[in-house]
């Protein structure tokens, strides 16, 4: 047997680093520009009872410097657990199949997310545009949230919220501090919806159509469903709509359906044009890649080994007999 180090990373770590959301966006963005050359296998999932699941994400990372990792989030929801929603990190050298880390997924989940979500609005919102519509106000769209304010940090922007039971002034609580936002709390969905030009959607339960009339989707609207959820109408009338990964989108019901797809790296790219113009309605479905996660798990870790706190674990170091 011999002894390994393996670093421990929690939350409390990952806040002492100060990671920026533009950070993120810059992590998000490099994630989706090395994506040809990574190795992601589908994501797996086992349902143990009801809604509950439990989902493994690998992901092997391109060479970049001499160092390869590879990595597995392992994400389970699991009804009554707090939180609700959970996951964990598995970061590995690639060489050597090393166990490195144990990382805390909470936080990566989270700010990948929102940062995604940042860049995508970023790449295919009209010119001009200030104003973010936000439903769906848990901690996704405080994460969304972050990342337009640091990507916007030079101008003045407004939130405009969908009022559910007391979540709105919760959010405006959070975010009051900031010198460049204003809110707006809508009461009425179809105001809420019809005068949109961002429209970015954190639901993360919708059994049918959120908004079930065609009509009330303004010309030039970017929506981006974070959790892809309840928008399924859009689907056959929007010009175009983007995703991370077509895998995934393409078990969409509507997929052959779409007037034009394309994935959001094209744009990032350089290889497509994502607006053409400030008429097209877009929509941006982001499924979530383990891609990001464990590049955001890597970016941490290459900040805080050395400098954190592990433990040491026994493997074998000669072969087994039977």
């Amino acid at each position: 047997m011999k002894n390994i180090w393996v670093t421990n990373i929690q939350q409390p770590q990952i806040e002492q680093l100060g990671i920026s959301p533009s950070d993120c966006i810059e992590w998000a963005k490099y994630a989706f520009l090395i994506k040809d050359k990574a190795q992601m296998p589908a994501k797996l999932s086992v349902v143990p009872q009801r809604s509950d699941f439990i989902t493994s994400m690998p992901c092997l990372l391109p060479d970049e410097g001499g160092n390869r990792y590879f990595g597995i989030k392992v994400v389970n929801r699991i009804e009554g657990q707090t939180p609700t929603l959970q996951s964990i990190i598995y970061l590995y050298e690639a060489a050597t199949g090393q166990l490195l880390a144990l990382i805390d997924g909470n936080w990566i989940t989270a700010m990948r997310t929102g940062a995604v979500a940042a860049l995508a609005v970023r790449q295919l919102q009209r010119k001009g545009v200030d104003t973010y519509s936000v439903m769906g106000l848990g901690n996704i769209a405080r994460a969304v949230a972050l990342c337009l304010i640091d990507d916007n940090r030079e101008r003045p922007i407004k939130f405009r919220l969908m009022r559910y039971k007391n979540q709105a002034d919760l959010f405006v609580d959070r975010f009051k501090s900031f010198k460049n936002v204003s809110f707006e709390i809508i009461d009425d969905r179809r105001t809420f919806l019809s005068e949109a030009d961002v429209l970015l959607s954190c639901v993360t339960v919708a059994t049918e159509l959120l908004f079930p009339d065609d009509a009330w989707f303004k010309p030039g609207l970017t929506l981006v469903p974070v959790h892809t959820r309840g928008f399924q109408n859009c689907d056959l009338f929007f010009d175009k709509v983007f995703g991370d990964d077509t895998e995934q989108i393409q078990k969409f019901k509507y997929f052959s359906r779409f007037r034009q797809y394309a994935e959001l790296k094209e744009v990032l790219e350089g290889k497509i044009i994502g607006r053409a113009d400030d008429e097209e309605r877009i929509i941006s479905y982001n499924y979530g890649m383990a891609l990001h996660d464990i590049v955001f798990a890597t970016k941490i870790y290459e900040r805080i080994k050395g400098h954190s706190v592990g433990f040491e674990l026994s493997i074998q170091d000669k072969k087994i007999w039977v």
